[in-house]
């Protein structure tokens, strides 16, 4: 497999990316602090360029949400996610803490205007307001609910503490819920089987550093985003149950991408909801 990897490709994809970086992270700076609408637009514009220079060919199936706020739901694989979902939906993420100190990456991450979480359990009800008054703010977020990555093959549980943020009561704001799956299924137009996950997947004690430039040095690989029916809070007697619907409805559509089944509706419909 290592012969497939090409570190002149790889070094060639960093150029490019730090030659498009570097320039805009002072524009998107501005943007926030004039309040400009670009500092929305300008994160999906830059995410979509990075893809190409990557070499990701992302697939969307489904309809995304305009309404706003939508908090969509994601299973996670890969720190490459993040480009990717970022290349089709306007918004910002809910990431683990730690990211915001990581060189560079911390840094994008708060020009996107990143949510930042603590894992302890004990503060869990500041991080949900935290991520409540943004959605009160009308601002799209995407939560990655498994709170961890997995190998891309299945979805792990999804954790429900941060879906009470969803929740509206009396004269707050409405916010819809939106489930979404993404896969990795292609490498250069061939079917990226089980042994090639951990090209794309991140996962365990793998090292970022060593899998990002090993990544970088295949060819294109497609992703397939699945965008499913929405749902709302409401709908469901407790956070637990709408937790574990959304997780069953991405579970599906992961599992049907993989199969080459994302180009049948049957298999990546919701679940219906009970």
């Amino acid at each position: 497999m290592a012969g497939m990897v090409s570190p002149l490709r790889a070094l060639a994809k960093i150029v490019a990316y730090l030659a498009v970086t570097l320039p805009l992270m002072p524009l998107q700076a501005l943007a926030l602090a004039l309040g400009w609408r670009l500092a929305v637009s300008l994160p999906v514009f830059y995410h979509a360029l990075c893809c190409r220079i990557f070499g990701f060919d992302v697939k969307t199936r489904g309809t995304r949400s305009t309404a706003r706020p939508t908090l969509f739901i994601a299973n996670h694989a890969s720190y490459i996610d993040i480009v990717v979902l970022a290349s089709v939906i306007p918004g910002s993420f809910i990431a683990k803490a730690e990211v915001a100190s990581w060189p560079l990456f911390g840094t994008l991450a708060r020009l996107q205007r990143t949510v930042f979480v603590e894992r302890r359990g004990r503060a869990a009800h500041t991080q949900r307001e935290t991520i409540r008054s943004r959605l009160e703010q009308r601002g799209n977020l995407v939560l990655f609910a498994e709170g961890t990555t997995s190998d891309g093959l299945r979805v792990k549980p999804f954790k429900s503490a941060l879906f009470a943020a969803a929740r509206a009561d009396g004269d707050d704001v409405a916010v819809t819920i939106q489930p979404v799956s993404v896969a990795y299924t292609g490498l250069d137009g061939m079917p990226l089987g089980r042994s090639l996950k951990p090209f794309v997947a991140w996962y365990g004690d793998m090292s970022m550093g060593a899998h990002a430039f090993a990544l970088l040095g295949l060819g294109r690989i497609t992703v397939e985003v699945l965008f499913h029916p929405v749902v709302s809070h409401e709908a469901f007697a407790t956070r637990k149950a709408l937790s574990e619907h959304c997780q069953s409805v991405v579970a599906a559509g992961v599992s049907a991408a993989n199969a080459g089944r994302g180009d049948d509706p049957d298999g990546a419909v919701a679940i219906p909801v009970s």
